[in-house]
């Protein structure tokens, strides 16, 4: 019999076939017993009937769930089935049955129990098709940067500075000098830009903020790209670009995955039908102001304010031209208005808040130095990325998406940690 796999059955119906996977679930009806086959590639249905093999339909009957097995059988078209198919069962070979009952109901469960358990979990119903579609969200990131001509490159995860401000930094011991997880690769990516042109990169990054909301986890994979000779508005209309092919690439990839989530596909790829407005940040200030939200110029956007505004355009939004204040060392200033810096974020629609954030780049000695002065960070840890503005620069531009929140807005889930494998959250570390 032919190996295959559940995703493959629908071009092999009528065909004897053989599965590698494990039992996911069992039900019988009368004389007819009904597995649930999973093989991390789908769930496929098989049928046993007891009159016609009954020492068959006994030794299924007592299999436990996530038993490990080999079945051989003949595919046949059920339109009803999510597969297409479902497979008549002749032999089943079992390669290991667990020794305990599988902790992991198919109910609803607390998220502590289910988080403590997260190793299982991953292994049951949404779990599996969320995962499937973070791979292809990688993916489809990977692929929009070389198909535009990118290099991808990579930066290191322990540094001796900070990116995003000193109050989120886990620290080290570094051979006897101190040291940090990091917080971004941009620094890094900005000098290889100024070797490569346009580079980018996929990595995980770390943050020690001390938010138990649902967008919030403290460690991450960021999504990164640096462009030479790129300014602002180039920046954004990159981004946006980015945004639509990676929900073009994974409805059309992922259709059925996201059915399963219940995700309104043809709704999401409206939703990322361009132009994204663009809003600068004083104007998104009053707009919020005149609908009731208690804010005022040079306050960050909140959960609500973010929410409200993605309601109102119904799509992914900028908001661009913050207030120095507001926004990191690293960033240029605007020449009409140096109160404020060349910088956005992109927040999406649903309520899943800032999925990037980026910036036209410092690109001379006397900004950068004034810059970190200004924020009390000491010069020499930075002299290397200073010498970046001493010798052959030029405008440049970045910007870093987050990947979990993005993968958590096209699946439609209530929370960030569903679409890490193993999310570290504030008073999580195990498993």
């Amino acid at each position: 019999m032919k190996g295959i796999t559940i995703d493959q059955a629908r071009d092999h119906i009528g065909e004897g076939i053989t599965l590698r996977g494990w039992l996911y679930n069992k039900r019988s009806s009368g004389k007819i017993l009904f597995l649930q086959i999973r093989d991390g590639t789908g769930t496929i249905q098989g049928v046993i009937t007891e009159p016609e093999k009954p020492d068959l339909f006994s030794r299924a009957e007592g299999l436990a769930r996530e038993t490990s097995l080999i079945v051989t059988g003949r595919l046949r078209e059920e339109v009803r089935a999510p597969s297409g198919c479902e497979l008549e069962v002749d032999e089943i070979s079992v390669v290991h049955e667990p020794t305990d009952p599988f902790p992991i109901e198919l109910k609803e469960q607390t998220p502590g129990f289910l988080m403590d358990h997260r190793h299982l979990w991953i292994r049951t119903g949404r779990q599996v098709p969320i995962l499937r579609i973070r791979d292809a969200v990688f993916r489809a990131f990977r692929e929009f940067f070389h198909e535009r001509g990118f290099v991808a490159t990579e930066a290191p995860i322990i540094t001796g500075t900070s990116v995003e401000g000193t109050t989120t930094l886990f620290s080290l011991d570094y051979f006897g000098e101190p040291a940090y997880l990091s917080q971004s690769g941009q620094l890094y990516l900005e000098a290889t830009a100024m070797a490569l042109g346009k580079v980018y990169w996929i990595g995980p990054v770390f943050r020690a903020e001390k938010s138990k909301t649902r967008k919030h986890v403290t460690e991450f994979w960021m999504g990164e790209a640096e462009m030479a000779y790129f300014d602002h508005n180039a920046n954004l209309n990159l981004q946006e670009d980015l945004v639509s092919h990676i929900v073009d690439a994974v409805t059309k990839e992922r259709r059925d995955e996201l059915g399963r989530l219940d995700r309104d596909v043809d709704r999401l790829r409206e939703e990322v039908k361009g132009p994204f407005p663009r809003l600068d940040y004083a104007e998104a200030v009053k707009i919020l102001q005149d609908e009731g939200h208690e804010i005022s110029f040079g306050d960050d956007l909140g959960a609500p304010e973010e929410t409200s505004l993605g309601e109102r355009f119904g799509k992914p939004v900028f908001v661009e031209r913050f207030p120095i204040s507001m926004k990191p060392f690293y960033m240029k200033r605007d020449g009409k208005d140096p109160t404020r810096v060349l910088a956005a974020d992109l927040i999406a629609p649903d309520g899943y808040g800032e999925i990037i954030g980026g910036s036209q780049r410092v690109d001379t000695v006397e900004e950068l130095v004034s810059q970190l002065k200004e924020r009390g960070l000491p010069l020499e840890p930075y002299e290397w990325y200073i010498d970046l503005r001493r010798y052959g620069s030029a405008p440049h531009s970045g910007f870093g998406m987050g990947l979990a929140r993005v993968i958590a807005w096209i699946c439609g889930v209530p929370h960030i940690r569903e679409v890490i494998p193993f999310p570290r959250q504030i008073h999580r570390l195990y498993p």
